[in-house]
């Protein structure tokens, strides 16, 4: 494996030559860009006592847009040389027609580096890791005689891009990206149960697999299996909830982030679609999307179109402010970018995605919103969930829940799903922790198609009259 930069133009392709074909790929269109990239991927799970998976995936190549008003026309290709992109030049400049476009300024340069641009794959040999999975098995197995299944992956990648510009612009970021996941399952009078936790961000492996990083991650993971080994079934009925801090952050991100990304709104498709300067959430809720955290999973020193990230404040004090922005919907809406434009690999366009989103946290203590809870669920721990955009109703699983009643914390519930909608939720919200924390790096986000790693967070929330669906009565 090369351990050599990334410089297509200097091993693939001259860059005045890149430059000129992009040029006229862009001749009369509004924007457009040359996107190249380069990402390694390794990823070893180790499954019931022996390895499952272990594959390493190198890939590189390049895309090409032009863009012309709402239309937008893009090449891609694994091959990077003349031949390949004068063919997408073709292609991409359909988009373009007989032009008349005005070309877009070029996004701010930026000094900022807010991760290493070290290979964290290389930080660790292949047999360590492996070691390293069989130690985690082991141990997991000897906190409790009801393990029965241990589950462990370590995951690792390095992307390198580069971003030409049709005014000879050039942008470069590497971005790494590590993650461990374990998952046990625990038997108990013929019941099973599982549990699991991860974390991870744009950094090394070393901070994962140190004994004082992986220990308590396989103790949290069996702690919510053993929890749900005694769990209830949830109550259903329409009740108060208190969410739990950080990772429940997820629910924010699906039911009203998506609802702030700019084409949605652009297009009037969003719940939020001309809401601008409205009361949209209850007063103390303040909601940004922020992709300038260092070392976070969501991060990133620009966006896949050169914008630098940013810290945008989306709603605040209950008032929309803003929505997350690419470059082509910004001058759409006669708005500014906002660091939003992101895309899967070099063979996707960009849109307008979510980097790190959460909520500012309250004045409550957290304890203070559970005892105010009379009859309903505390919801620490959530799985998956599913949103409709256009209506912002939004149904989760509760991976670890409780009932709690005259605000005593009482039994553990299962099967618990939380059913609302987003713009409903928002006004619902009764109260506001003061225990802000982010996820612990574990988040991916579906859109169109594409896949990027995102970040939540949020303080604990008191939400008054979500539907939850469960198979117990009331």
């Amino acid at each position: 494996m090369s351990t050599d930069p990334f410089r297509p133009f200097e091993t693939n392709l001259d860059q005045d030559t890149a430059l000129a074909l992009l040029q006229e790929a862009t001749a009369g269109a509004d924007d457009g860009e040359l996107f190249l990239e380069r990402r390694k991927s390794e990823v070893i799970s180790f499954d019931d006592g022996r390895i499952k998976t272990a594959s390493f995936d190198a890939s590189e190549g390049f895309g090409l847009r032009a863009v012309r008003g709402e239309t937008a026309g893009y090449a891609h290709s694994t091959t990077i040389d003349e031949h390949a992109l004068k063919r997408a030049v073709a292609t991409a400049r359909l988009a373009v027609g007989d032009g008349g476009g005005t070309m877009s300024a070029a996004p701010a340069g930026t000094n900022r580096k807010l991760y290493s641009d070290e290979d964290p794959m290389l930080q660790a040999t292949f047999p360590a890791k492996i070691d390293l999975l069989r130690e985690i098995d082991a141990f997991a197995r000897a906190l409790d005689p009801r393990v029965v299944q241990v589950s462990a992956t370590i995951a690792a990648s390095h992307q390198e891009v580069l971003i030409l510009r049709p005014e000879g612009t050039l942008v470069t970021d590497t971005r790494p990206m590590s993650r461990l996941n374990i998952s046990v399952i625990v038997e108990e009078n013929g019941k099973r149960e599982s549990g699991g936790m991860g974390g991870g961000g744009r950094a090394g492996l070393i901070g994962l697999i140190g004994r004082d990083s992986w220990e308590p991650v396989t103790r949290e993971a069996l702690r919510i299996a053993l929890v749900n080994l005694d769990a209830e079934p949830a109550p259903a009925g329409v009740m108060d909830v208190v969410l739990g801090p950080g990772w429940p952050g997820i629910l924010l991100h699906e039911a009203i982030g998506h609802g702030l990304e700019g084409d949605f709104n652009r297009k009037g498709s969003s719940a939020f679609a001309g809401l601008m300067g409205q009361q949209i959430a209850a007063k103390g809720v303040t909601v940004l999307d922020d992709g300038t955290i260092p070392d976070r999973r969501g991060s990133i020193t620009v966006d896949d179109e050169g914008t630098p990230s940013a810290k945008n404040t989306l709603i605040e004090d209950g008032v929309l402010v803003g929505y997350m922005q690419d470059r082509q919907n910004a001058r759409l809406m006669g708005v500014a970018p906002t660091g939003n434009g992101r895309r899967e690999s070099y063979a996707h366009a960009p849109m307008p995605r979510m980097t790190n989103t959460y909520m500012l946290a309250g004045d409550t203590p957290p304890e203070a919103l559970v005892a105010d809870l009379k009859d309903g669920i505390y919801a620490v721990g959530f799985g998956g969930g599913q949103v409709d955009i256009t209506n912002g109703k939004f149904v989760f699983s509760c991976t670890e829940a409780y009932r709690v009643r005259n605000g005593v914390v009482g039994a553990p519930v299962k099967g618990a799903t939380l059913i609302g909608d987003g713009a409903t939720a928002l006004k619902k919200i009764r109260g506001i922790g003061n225990d802000l924390a982010l996820d612990p790096g574990i988040g991916n986000c579906g859109k169109a198609g594409q896949w990027v790693p995102v970040g939540v967070g949020q303080p604990s929330l008191m939400i008054g009259g979500l539907t939850v669906g469960g198979a117990a009565a009331k």
